[in-house]
């Protein structure tokens, strides 16, 4: 039964540009099966999450990255009674703004971008869904609801100090930016940091960059092996190892949804602006485990994220970023075609050069490094 602070579908303040509904679809539903159409969630196939693209076929790339994170928001809006077309919609939509090579990307755009305006992945996502996907004759972007909107924009909390872009587009559409989400991009954003704190210890133990025995030493992960060793004692070391995780995975779920469900209880919320209008984020952690996964973090990020190769591939791929934004905001004409008319559009040198970082973050990480070798080093 959903609860009384759930978004309600039936009751959506609507689409920027009016359209007739789906007689068997919500419009949760139809903005869910947009993003999975758009061509920017394609692209996510080939885009780093840790490891970039061509570096091994099982290493999660930002598209099964953000499966991953649909499954787990999906299980989490179910049990705490929400809207799970909502959660899984902004799910889906939250990396759609990812350059190539991931973070690591992003901040060297954000870098050459800094006089004008700063890149951000997650206003970028807001810009394709509602600009750069050119595929419908009445509009631009995808004519996503308000909700999904508002879940994009703010799934990590109020946007007090917005750039440009999101500022630009607010003015005509807005998305209340200083107020937190609803309960269900909440959820969505939460279910972001379960995805990746438990798939980031499987890439990094398939790279070899760590040992099961060396994240034996840390909260929750040691426990869960002890578990597994205990009920299945000859259990070979690639299965113990899936089991321990998919535990480690379970022990995160469940102490969401517990601490979330007693958040939400104490809030009286009767609305889904109820829970916009409390000031604090109502789906979380409990302290003691959000404790034990700042230990986890730190490990990943002193054994993974920076390791030597790691670190390498990051300075490799920084470059190739580097080379191609002056390059492309020198001289337009290497865009491609149908990127003329924006070019020709573009009023001055801000205009021009965030029309390079639009073409340059929807690349893929092999596009980008086919781009740099056929046009910067030959």
């Amino acid at each position: 039964m959903a609860a009384p602070y759930a978004c309600d579908a039936t009751q959506t303040r609507g689409r920027l540009v009016a359209e007739q509904e789906s007689s068997f679809r919500s419009p949760f539903q139809r903005d869910r099966d947009r993003i999975i159409h758009a061509s920017a969630f394609r692209r996510l196939k080939h885009k780093t999450q840790v490891f970039v693209e061509n570096e091994g076929d099982y290493f999660r790339t930002r598209l099964t990255h953000s499966i991953e994170v649909a499954q787990v928001a999906r299980t989490i809006s179910g049990a705490l009674g929400l809207n799970g077309e909502l959660t899984e919609a902004v799910a889906l939509a939250h990396d759609l703004g990812h350059t190539p090579f991931g973070h690591t990307g992003e901040e060297a755009l954000d870098v050459l971008m800094s006089p004008y305006g700063g890149f951000d992945h997650n206003v970028q996502a807001l810009k394709i869904v509602t600009s750069l996907e050119r595929h419908y004759a009445e509009w631009d972007g995808l004519n996503l609801t308000w909700e999904t909107l508002e879940g994009i924009a703010k799934h990590n909390g109020p946007v007090l100090d917005p750039p440009f872009a999101l500022t630009d587009y607010n003015r005509v559409h807005d998305l209340e930016l200083t107020t937190h989400a609803s309960a269900e991009a909440q959820v969505a954003a939460l279910s972001d940091d379960v995805a990746y704190n438990n798939h980031d210890l499987h890439d990094g133990l398939r790279a070899e960059l760590f040992t099961d025995d060396e994240i034996c030493e840390l909260p929750i992960v040691g426990e869960a092996y002890k578990e597994v060793d205990r009920l299945y004692p000859n259990i070979d070391a690639y299965r113990r190892r899936h089991e321990a995780l998919r535990r480690v995975f379970g022990v995160m779920v469940s102490d969401v949804i517990d601490t979330s469900r007693a958040m939400l209880a104490n809030t009286e919320a009767q609305y889904s602006d109820d829970i916009r209008a409390l000031g604090y984020q109502v789906v979380r952690f409990s302290d003691p485990l959000w404790s034990d996964l700042k230990q986890i973090r730190a490990f990943l990020f002193a054994r993974m994220y920076r390791a030597p190769s790691v670190v390498q591939m990051r300075k490799d791929v920084t470059q190739v970023v580097n080379d191609l934004f002056p390059l492309f905001l020198n001289d337009p004409a290497h865009l491609p075609s149908e990127w003329r008319a924006d070019v020709a559009a573009a009023a001055d040198q801000t205009a021009l050069a965030r029309i390079v970082a639009d073409y340059i973050a929807g690349m893929t990480d092999r596009f980008a490094l086919d781009t740099h070798k056929r046009l910067v080093t030959g």
